[in-house]
């Protein structure tokens, strides 16, 4: 709820309370944030700010005080969360308040741009108006709170009522001054194989960090969601703060420890390239920044993000819909494949009661390798002589779904459209534009463009029983052609995205980036599913997932069975590690099925039945990381049901190790007063004895070895 009380506005959640105040002179104060307050008297809210003789006649100076939304100049020389230059170019600003308005059972909605949704629960809006009197322009700060989650969602209007061009350099969407304290910081940072590794770090005064990407989407190599926690948080334990930006281009989360030890942190657009100019009476919106608090450490973060995603964020029929279990057909033959052998492969998977076939990369044109045939969505003849239609049917009459693959914001030189079209792609004049993987990228901020990919992409859709999209982009933003380009082109996606998972709203779709490189917020409001890496490898997985849950659900993450030497790094484990390692995700395969021996297959059938017995709970249940991948040798985590009547529960033993002895697992959220017996041992087990107590997992004498268990309450 929002309760506003002279000049105090208090936004309450279920465990949360956040607090700002309008001092005498009009600037939006920050007061609070953290565990629910029950807001009877406001009186120990008092302005004792220092008075700064050059400012004598406002009583304090800006740069001491927590606020809202800060700019630089005016008495505040930290780092700002705007910078907008008038028509005397001036970037000097000062902000005050103009007005509020609480819009009842109701989350904001951002033009263009994805963002919550109040979905039936009881939410409320804050707008807070704020002007520039001097330069000539509005600034609306939006805030959503909802009675049954501890998050607050922001985002931020800017809107030019001036007679004269302002120009945006900057403009993050939230920005929160928290006092000082010993926090670290932890973020997600990596690169294509192996992203979002987990890092953590102090924040010492002094230190401006920057958590950021410019390479043209969300990125492996830095994600847009970080968390600011007290000295020694852990799992279970501790005050969190997390940031997750609801945004596919390039971003920016900025903390800044000022002379103080108070800690400034903001999230939002990177300003790197970024410029907007708006004319009068124009605005402009930021993107949603998605703020949540835990007093129960990491892990409390996690699981109220993960419910705040699945139910308020992703949206269509699968949000919370259990996943069919797919092949994909990828790593069995690449681009070497017929008809035929693509229905082999899918007769064989249908035996082993797998669900749907997709058909990856090289359907199109002449597309036989990476050189040639991208964007050109006509289906290859040659090697599918019955059409997508066709395929489509014989794999439908095998009783299996039909998945498709596309790329759809990139061209080969080579190819019809790129030749038809030259002038399509994004590229910078008097400059030979990059071929990264001998690519282009297409130009979505044109409208011409943005309806050719739409036509293109539906065209095929309407063309067959297509149940499923797997969405790629494979490379970085090269040649933008000028400042703002990156916000235009993820505005471009968006349009895209949003008409064609409109017009085909019973399509699964799985967002794709050269694996991970694009797994954020923005995308799940479109497609609940993201390829978590190109890296299938089941010991790396280990720390993928593990991170991966930390800011996304279980039900998100895509996480297939692949083949051994793996083709990424070349590791062999067993069938049993993969699959286990698997399970806690969007569970699949991607390997050549018809070369399974009849051992193996009869492996795969028990793994599939298991998935099958197992996908509700990953689809909504809670999840617990037991055991961190990135500082032991061990890995542990429990997917367990809201109502604590089951659990899932996967243990790994990256190396082996003689003599050890193995640590005790304890489990977390089941019933204390229950029995629970493992469907796979038929052992019983209280419910309290697992958690208090722990079990000791039971692992094979050799490297990579797994145990799982799913518990049902007795």
């Amino acid at each position: 709820m929002i309760e506003k009380n002279e000049n105090v506005f208090h936004l309450r959640g279920k465990n949360i309370s956040y607090i700002m105040s309008v001092n005498e002179c009009g600037d939006l104060l920050h007061c609070y944030y953290g565990k629910k307050l029950r807001g009877k008297s406001y009186d120990w809210i008092k302005q004792r700010w220092i008075i700064w003789g050059g400012y004598a006649s406002d009583k304090w100076t800006l740069d001491i005080c927590p606020q809202e939304y800060p700019a630089y100049g005016y008495t505040d020389l930290r780092s700002p969360a705007y910078r907008i230059i008038g028509k005397n170019g001036s970037g000097v600003s000062r902000l005050t308040y103009k007005s509020h308005k609480i819009t009842e059972n109701a989350a904001s909605e951002i033009e263009g741009m994805p963002s919550l949704f109040a979905g039936g629960k009881n939410a409320q809006t804050l707008d807070i108006t704020l002007e520039d009197k001097n330069l000539g322009y509005e600034v609306v700060l939006s805030y959503t709170v909802f009675d049954e989650f501890d998050i607050i969602a922001r985002n931020v209007k800017i809107t030019n009522i001036s007679d004269a061009q302002i120009k945006i350099d900057s403009a993050y969407s939230a920005s929160a001054d928290m006092p000082k304290d010993d926090y670290e910081l932890i973020y997600f940072s990596g690169g294509w194989g192996k992203e979002r590794e987990m890092c953590r770090e102090s924040v010492p005064q002094g230190v401006k960090i920057d958590i950021s990407n410019a390479r043209g989407g969300s990125g492996h190599n830095m994600n847009p969601f970080v968390m600011l926690a007290s000295k020694g948080a852990d799992e279970n334990h501790g005050e969190v703060y997390s940031m997750t930006l609801v945004y596919s281009g390039n971003h920016s989360t900025m903390l800044e420890c000022d002379q103080y030890g108070g800690v400034r942190i903001m999230q939002g657009i990177n300003p790197f390239g970024f410029e907007w100019v708006l004319d009068s009476g124009e605005s402009f919106y930021t993107p949603q920044s998605i703020m949540c608090y835990s007093d129960k450490g990491i892990g409390g973060i996690s699981r109220e993000l993960h419910d705040v995603i699945r139910q308020n964020l992703c949206r269509g029929k699968w949000a919370d819909k259990e996943r069919p279990i797919l092949i994909n057909n990828w790593e069995a033959t690449y681009f070497d494949f017929t008809e035929e052998k693509l229905l082999r492969i899918a007769e064989k998977a249908k035996d082993a009661g797998i669900e749907m076939f997709v058909l990856d990369d090289g359907w199109f044109g002449k597309r036989n390798d990476e050189n040639t045939s991208l964007g050109d969505w006509v289906v290859n003849t040659d090697k599918i002589p019955s059409g997508i239609g066709g395929l489509a049917k014989k794999i439908n009459d095998m009783e299996l779904k039909f998945g498709l693959w596309f790329e759809p914001e990139a061209v080969n030189p080579d190819s019809d459209i790129y030749r038809l079209h030259p002038d399509w792609i994004v590229r910078t004049e008097g400059i030979e534009p990059a071929k990264s993987r001998h690519e282009y990228l297409l130009d979505l901020t044109r409208e011409d463009v943005r309806r050719y990919i739409t036509d293109a992409v539906c065209a095929v859709l309407s063309s067959a029983n297509i149940e499923y999209v797997k969405w790629d982009m494979n490379r970085p933003m090269t040649d933008m052609p000028y400042n703002g380009f990156n916000h235009r082109f993820t505005l471009g996606l968006y349009k895209i995205i949003e008409e064609i998972t409109s017009r085909f709203p019973n399509i699964l779709f799985e967002g794709c980036s050269g694996g991970g490189g694009r797994f954020d917020a923005g995308i799940l409001a479109y497609m609940p599913q993201i390829w978590a890496s190109d890296n299938s490898d089941a010991v790396k997985r280990l720390q993928i997932q593990y991170s991966t849950s930390i800011a996304y659900p279980i039900s998100s993450i895509s996480a297939h069975v692949t083949a051994v030497p793996n083709h990424q790094n070349g590791r062999v484990t067993s069938l049993k590690t993969r699959g286990d390692v698997a399970y806690c995700g969007v569970f699949g395969y991607e390997l050549d099925i018809t070369k399974a021996d009849d051992e193996e297959f009869e492996e795969i059938k028990a793994q599939v039945k298991t998935a099958k017995a197992l996908r509700r709970l990953m689809a909504d249940g809670d999840f617990y990381r037991l055991e961190n991948p990135y500082t032991t040798n061990y890995c542990a985590w429990e997917t367990a049901a809201k109502d604590k009547s089951e659990a899932f529960v996967m243990c790994a033993k990256v190396l082996s190790v003689i003599n050890s002895g193995e640590k005790r697992v304890r489990l977390m959220g089941l019933d204390a007063d229950a029995d629970y017996r493992d469907e796979y041992t038929n052992a019983v087990y209280g419910g309290d004895e697992l958690m208090y107590r722990g079990f000791e997992p039971t692992y094979e004498n050799r490297d990579f070895s797994t145990q799982i268990l799913h518990l049902i309450k007795m």
